[in-house]
């Protein structure tokens, strides 16, 4: 879709005004019934607000990497995962899944794990704290390989960073070259860290190598007979699963990184939530706009913010990084891709015949 007939911006992001409304209504209600102060009203207002803000400024790469693989898709499929995805996401990864980790670490039932969250929030936050070491080395080998993937691909012809990028795709001829280089920063991140934490470090690696691989198998196992409207579901199924798990690791940042600010899982769920509506959103405007045809480094600079957020995922297992850096940077990056892509389409219609 063009974007002279596109919907205007506010109508794409019509849904996530109002979940903001409502979360922050919630916030502040839940401060309120908690504290019974205006002062706490307003905290957990605010709260969920930069909760919300970080959640954007994380996510904002994972938005275009979904709309690179949403425009192949389908519409039922595209259709699919805006609804169910969501779902997934919000109560999935923001709520579900913490509550996962406490039962996983704490070897407590799922009940006694949301009572734990509800009565005894400090215990709940420091459990989720110490299984820091094996999500960020999980998730960010598997934001490694999704990185290395897209720049070691011998079809890709528009480069960015020329130099490099051109470098990377000839090499890709390489077969493994990218699973190589994951595997060798795995081993010099292993040698900074001692005892067992070098141990739950490289086997949670592994198992982040091996889930990309594996959604990597499914997904070509599936797409190899899309001839029929069966298979093209099962097709479909395949990307679904791979952006499932690729939300789930960008979000493992997140919901850790969330307990500095608060260590209510409610509070975080509200604030992460609505931050999820907005990455909804923005992936919905750039697929039906074709924004990323429109400015062609756009996906580049979500690549590199993902590359570099899962280096600083290996590096957070030594030194804690702060959130913000990691926002801040991602967002700087794909700006900058921003800026060349409509520096580079200037010059295309200056150099263009009239």
């Amino acid at each position: 879709m063009s974007t002279s007939t596109a919907k205007p911006m506010v109508a794409y992001l019509k849904w996530a005004f109002i979940v903001t409304g409502v979360g922050l209504a919630l916030g502040a209600a839940l401060g309120w019934q908690t504290t019974g102060t205006l002062s706490g009203a307003l905290t957990i207002f605010f709260i969920c607000a930069v909760l919300a803000v970080l959640e954007i400024s994380l996510s904002f790469d994972n938005a275009i990497v979904n709309a690179n693989k949403l425009k192949t898709m389908s519409p039922v499929w595209q259709h699919r995962f805006l609804t169910w995805g969501i779902l997934i996401a919000v109560f999935g990864m923001r709520i579900v899944f913490p509550l996962l980790i406490v039962v996983i670490a704490a070897h407590v039932g799922p009940i006694d794990a949301l009572i734990m969250a509800a009565a005894r929030p400090a215990e709940y936050a420091r459990i989720m704290q110490e299984a820091h070491l094996p999500i960020a080395a999980f998730g960010g080998t598997f934001l490694m390989m999704v990185a290395l993937t897209y720049f070691f691909d011998q079809e890709k012809d528009v480069h960015w960073v020329e130099w490099l990028e051109s470098r990377m795709a000839s090499y890709a001829t390489i077969k493994g070259v990218e699973i190589a280089l994951v595997l060798i920063l795995v081993l010099l991140f292993s040698r900074l860290l001692e005892g067992e934490a070098r141990n739950v470090f490289v086997y949670s690696a592994i198992y982040g190598l091996l889930t990309f691989l594996l959604v990597e198998v499914l997904g070509g196992f599936l797409d190899r007979t899309q001839e029929t409207t069966r298979a093209a579901a099962q097709g479909g199924l395949g990307a679904f699963l791979y952006l499932e798990v690729l939300d789930a690791s960008f979000s493992f940042d997140g919901v850790i990184g969330a307990f500095a600010l608060s260590q209510n899982l409610f509070v975080i769920a509200i604030g992460l939530g609505i931050g999820a509506m907005y990455v909804r959103s923005m992936t919905i405007m750039l697929v039906e706009r074709g924004t990323l045809a429109e400015y062609r480094y756009l996906e580049h600079g979500a690549f590199y913010a993902i590359l570099i957020l899962s280096v600083i995922m290996y590096c957070q297992t030594l030194v804690h990084i702060p959130e913000v850096i990691t926002g801040l940077g991602g967002a700087a990056l794909i700006g900058v891709a921003l800026w060349s892509s409509i520096r580079s389409n200037r010059c295309e219609a200056g150099a263009a015949p009239k």
